[in-house]
């Protein structure tokens, strides 16, 4: 065997990162980047500037103060910094880039874990979105709501039709969807509303089985079969059998039963179905689960649409009428992406998707108490930081440690005279408890995350050292 050069054998110099931060920051900093840096591969180096709070800093400020040390490759300023990057670029001559806005959040920033996988997005499950009671709504409400399905990711809107039809409008519904660039089914079991909708462009019919499917015969669209027996598969083979010889395509649903109602050997009708079709398309209603269970729907959908993959079921249906289904659609368009990455890749589905956590965050983050405990003695402005972490509410100014689980009694202790600031706190303090009550971490100024339901809050950490700017210039 040959020799290794020097060349060859010497170890790849690290990257050179600079993290600016500000005086208060600067020891957590050091912590988290003293564990990261061997992990992630680089070196840090942490450029401390004259401020006490980070998160204040802007970047037209940071020019006329930052100092890159030579060799660094890149920098890394907080995720609060304000203005525009390029031109500490310029000055510099190294590239800036913002960083978490939490800095505990850096090993998920530099992808220790957490990373968005490779792949990670395809699908393969269709959804099917049902309007209800199309024949009741105008038809602007149809293409609203058509729209905001599409949006959250509907593949197709389904138009639900009520019995004693015929809805002489369905032709009328269909056109407009297609018009706006929809894919459209129709559910009813009436062959005068059906054929009226595939005459205007309907794709999909649901559904089918013996009552209807001769008057169905020769229909250009595909036909969604159900047995004759919702709680059986009566029929279904036979339905099966007559549509392939007419050459006509189809999708077969053995049909979903809610909880308590047959829905385990319901699931075993599917399975049963997929064993004696092995190469047919199958659909699955799982609105009937969603809708007639009173809990939340994300884990219902995110079962159900593992159920689907495993087995080839590469459609489902689904409505959000009550409440608390309101945002399936949402919810099985993430699901169905998880389940594709997890099943292909043969990985659990965890750590993977972090938008299906919407009451307790998938990692909590510590700043431990003796971290509070250092800052309560570091800090020197009367402004109120808040935290949340090992079951209790810390509140920290400048001469001031208060900790508890009561937001009430920490708020009395405050003393605080300013309406404002009061109302400012007693926010901030509710969601402090919502974050201990639900396990959910807690960053002040900073929405409680609940996945895509998340709603972003406006910084008011600004208004606040503005404020007692003022208040301090008129003492």
């Amino acid at each position: 065997m040959g020799e290794v050069s020097g060349t060859e054998s010497a170890a790849k110099p690290r990257e050179r990162i600079a993290f600016v931060t500000g005086k208060l920051a600067e020891p957590s900093l050091r912590s988290v980047l003293a564990q990261l840096g061997p992990t992630a591969g680089f070196e840090p180096e942490v450029v401390v500037l004259n401020i006490a709070v980070a998160a204040l800093m802007t970047a037209e400020w940071a020019l006329r103060r930052v100092q890159i040390p030579p060799g660094v490759t890149r920098a890394v300023v907080p995720g609060y910094l304000q203005g525009d990057l390029e031109q500490l670029r310029a000055s510099t001559g190294v590239p800036f880039e913002r960083g978490p806005k939490d800095l505990r959040e850096l090993p998920r920033h530099f992808g220790a874990h957490g990373a968005r996988l490779e792949g990670y997005g395809a699908y393969s499950i269709e959804i099917l979105a049902e309007i209800n009671h199309v024949p009741a709504l105008p038809l602007d409400e149809v293409l609203a709501v058509a729209r905001r399905y599409r949006r959250d990711g509907a593949d197709v809107i389904d138009l639900g039709c009520d019995p004693g039809g015929p809805f002489r409008g369905i032709s009328d519904v269909v056109r407009a969807l297609k018009d706006e660039g929809f894919r459209a089914s129709i559910d009813s079991m009436d062959p005068r509303e059906i054929v009226s909708a595939v005459e205007a462009g309907a794709e999909l019919v649901l559904s089918a089985n013996r009552t209807n499917l001769e008057a169905l015969k020769g229909l250009p669209c595909e036909l969604v079969v159900i047995p004759d027996e919702p709680s059986s598969l009566a029929g279904l083979e036979r339905s099966v059998e007559k549509l392939e010889e007419w050459g006509m395509k189809l999708r077969i649903d053995p049909v979903i039963e809610p909880i308590g109602f047959g829905f385990a050997r319901s699931l075993g009708r599917y399975i049963a179905v997929r064993d004696r079709f092995p190469g047919s398309e199958i659909l699955m209603g799982i609105g009937n689960v969603t809708e007639l269970t009173g809990a939340d729907t994300a884990p219902l959908n995110l079962l159900l649409l593992g159920f689907c993959e495993e087995l080839g079921i590469r459609s489902v249906l689904t409505t959000e009428v009550i409440p608390w289904a309101a945002t399936c659609v949402r919810e099985i368009d993430i699901a169905r992406r998880l389940v594709r990455y997890s099943i292909a890749e043969k990985q659990l589905p965890k750590h993977i998707e972090p938008r299906l956590h919407l009451l307790r965050d998938p990692e909590r983050l510590r700043h431990g108490a003796g971290e509070i405990q250092r800052l309560a003695e570091s800090i020197r402005d009367r402004n109120i930081r808040i935290f949340a972490e090992d079951g209790r509410i810390h509140v920290v100014s400048a001469g001031k440690h208060l900790a508890g689980e009561d937001p009430f009694e920490l708020f009395e202790s405050l003393q605080e005279a300013d309406g404002s600031h009061a109302f400012y706190l007693g926010y901030e303090m509710a969601k402090a408890v919502t974050a201990l009550t639900l396990g959910k971490n807690y960053t002040q100024d900073e929405a409680l995350r609940w996945g895509f339901l998340t709603v972003e809050e406006r910084s008011h950490l600004g208004k606040h050292v503005e404020r007692n700017a003022e208040r301090r210039k008129d003492s």
